[in-house]
């Protein structure tokens, strides 16, 4: 069953591609290196589970792509933008969470073995870990097709 490789892969190819991102790493969430070690802006790929029906798996798939908040040490009176660039993290990262969704949606089911079933939901992230990092994760399910055969 390569068809997991291909979906893993194809993410982390698509989101390499793009300048809002220096590191793609895979796994638990609790994975992920939040020390400042990592080069960021990071994407992190978590598979959250997996259905098997007849000839077709669906996996659920959440990506969270995130960015350090560089706050600055001027005040500010601009309630509305603050004195940080967390704006500017939010609007990098929707931007690479769309492009990586579409380069999912024009995979061609029969020559790549998966496609996206329905829509990615996106949730915005500003306080979720330790060390001023914001982004989005993004939720998406892929099908893949399958070699398996009955015994």
């Amino acid at each position: 069953m390569k068809s997991f490789y291909k979906v893993i892969d194809t993410i982390r190819d698509a989101v390499k591609a793009e300048p809002f991102n220096h590191e793609v790493t895979f796994g638990n969430i609790g994975d992920i290196d939040l020390k400042k070690q990592s080069l960021y802006p990071l994407c992190h790929i978590s598979v959250n589970n997996a259905t098997i029906q007849e000839n077709y798996v669906v996996h659920n798939i959440t990506i969270f792509l995130m960015d350090l908040v560089d706050i600055s040490n001027e005040q500010t009176r601009d309630y509305f933008l603050g004195n940080d660039n967390t704006q500017d993290v939010l609007n990098t990262q929707l931007a690479l969470a769309t492009r990586v969704i579409r380069v999912l949606q024009k995979s061609d089911a029969y020559r790549d073995g998966f496609e996206l079933v329905d829509d990615a939901n996106c949730e915005p992230f500003t306080e979720r870990f330790d060390n001023m990092l914001a982004g989005w994760a993004v939720t998406f399910n892929i099908g893949t097709t399958t070699e398996m055969t009955y015994c």
